[in-house]
């Protein structure tokens, strides 16, 4: 067989052995899953479950078992390119394929809270409003639903519905404060709770505590203001280590193999990783200021 020849034999047997692993990852994993007694087939519910749990409260039904089929199929085609390409790292990227998508969902949530907690001053200001016509915070709460925007409107309407399947007044107030996760909400709801059973002038103590939030949100507006530099600068100094790792690595190959093998090189990267991360704790506790 002449050297031509040999090149394209080579080519069509590193996609055959490329295919032969494929076939046996998906195949093991698929075996796995199908099996109920398995523990891949438990994690998998686990997992879908607990995918659905986060998306739920938010009003995004989408399946779990979507989100885990789409992380697979990813998690396949990076392993086939590490195997055609030889990534370096390459464990790196399956960590951020497995995490990723949790990250993202908590993202989302964070996001959601943050819109409701803006919407506050307004909604409370409506319900007081909406009080002094009438004397029912349950029709209250109806008319103000029409008026105010998602997501503060998909909450309101989801605890009407629970009121009118049975629940009440209070009970549907607070799954709404548990579904949503947020100490102002919270305090907004509570004022309605309080308001409500001690009796009083319940329009104006929401608005006095509409006023009150409004207040508190300027003040940690001017918080994350006067922060914003130092939340630049934890960030450039947390990810400077790995930048450097990287580029010296680059520049001259092996240059940290000197401390891989015996014990002083492992001291010093242990002492150094914890210095580190207590520099990180550090600095993110002296810039979370709370209010």
């Amino acid at each position: 067989m002449t050297l031509p020849d040999v090149a394209p034999m080579t080519e069509l047997m590193r996609w055959g052995s490329l295919a032969a692993v494929g076939l046996g990852l998906f195949v093991a994993t698929f075996s796995a899953a199908r099996d109920p007694t398995s523990f891949g087939h438990r994690y998998w519910n686990r997992y879908t479950s607990s995918m659905e749990r986060k998306l739920r409260p938010m009003f995004i039904f989408l399946p779990g078992r979507r989100i885990a089929f789409g992380q697979c199929i990813v998690l396949f085609a990076y392993v086939a390119a590490h195997i055609l390409i030889d990534i370096p790292y390459w464990y790196l990227g399956v960590v951020v394929i497995a995490f990723v998508p949790g990250m993202y969902i908590e993202q989302l949530r964070k996001q959601r809270v943050e819109l409701i907690e803006s919407q506050l001053d307004g909604f409370l200001l409506a319900l007081a409003n909406a009080l002094k016509s009438t004397p029912s915070i349950g029709a209250a709460l109806g008319s103000v639903a029409t008026v105010i925007q998602a997501p503060m409107k998909q909450e309101v309407d989801l605890a009407l519905k629970e009121m009118k399947v049975g629940s009440s007044l209070e009970q549907a107030l607070l799954h709404m404060a548990s579904r949503v996760g947020s100490r102002q909400l919270d305090s907004a709801l509570s004022s309605i709770l309080i308001g409500r059973q001690v009796g009083g002038n319940l329009p104006k103590v929401l608005e006095t505590t509409s006023s009150t939030m409004r207040e508190m949100q300027r003040l940690e507006g001017v918080v994350r203001t006067k922060t914003a530099e130092g939340r630049f600068q934890l960030w450039a100094i947390g990810l400077l280590p790995f930048v450097l790792i990287v580029l010296l690595n680059a520049l001259w190959p092996g240059y940290f193999k000197v401390l891989e093998g015996n014990i002083i090189g492992y001291i010093l990267i242990g002492a150094s990783s914890t210095l580190w991360v207590t520099a990180i704790v550090l600095a993110r506790k002296v810039l979370s200021v709370d209010l």
